[in-house]
């Protein structure tokens, strides 16, 4: 019988979105690897803090996803997390793990999303648009960039004076990190279910 569904958490820089799900209590998860195809992102050292392997990869894609997978499989890993992760799997990818990747958008999608959007460039897009509610998602990912099923949003105020840095961090303390360690708890919760029914 399984008690908690193994995770996989994708990063790309400092971790702030792993972190938060390592700070969460998410019951029914079991953070259980950690990858990065960027050796120096500090996400890694996280891991490594909390006693979670830690794998960097910096290959080209194909050879990323090959060996991606065979490290999710050697893990058990029944859930993958993209936290600030900056690559797009391929559909044959996705396809490995239909309806268990969740992935963390810095806006209210479909607002500000798809291909090029990402990391700071989403907040000076937000910002030279001049919209006055931005906010984040928690999506499930498909074979389209930030084209999955929405599993949760939350709004998040622009004010006067924002920056894009200024922006950003208030966008992941009032909602990335609120959001995205409740929405891997209901897609683990959905996953323990279905492993033991």
């Amino acid at each position: 019988m399984l008690e908690r569904a193994r995770v996989a958490v994708f990063v790309s820089g400092g971790g702030t979105n792993l972190q938060a799900m390592l700070d969460a209590d998410m019951p029914s998860a079991e953070i259980a690897l950690v990858i990065s195809r960027k050796p120096e992102a500090f996400a890694l050292e996280r891991a490594r803090k909390a006693n979670i392997p830690a794998l960097a990869i910096a290959e080209k894609r194909a050879a990323f996803e090959a060996q991606t997978l065979g490290a999710l499989t050697a893990h058990h890993i029944h859930v993958v997390v993209l936290a600030g992760f900056l690559t797009i799997f391929s559909a044959e990818f996705v396809a490995r793990y239909p309806n268990r990747i969740v992935n963390v958008h810095p806006a209210l999608i479909p607002a500000f999303s798809g291909k090029g959007f990402y990391g700071l460039r989403v907040h000076e897009a937000v910002l030279a648009r001049g919209v006055q509610v931005t906010g984040a998602t928690v999506h499930l990912v498909n074979e389209i960039p930030d084209g999955g099923p929405i599993l949760l949003q939350r709004a998040v105020d622009v004010l006067p004076g924002d920056t894009p840095e200024t922006l950003q961090r208030r966008v992941m303390e009032q909602a990335e990190w609120i959001l995205l360690p409740r929405a891997v708890e209901m897609i683990c919760r959905r996953v323990v279910e279905e492993e033991t029914a």
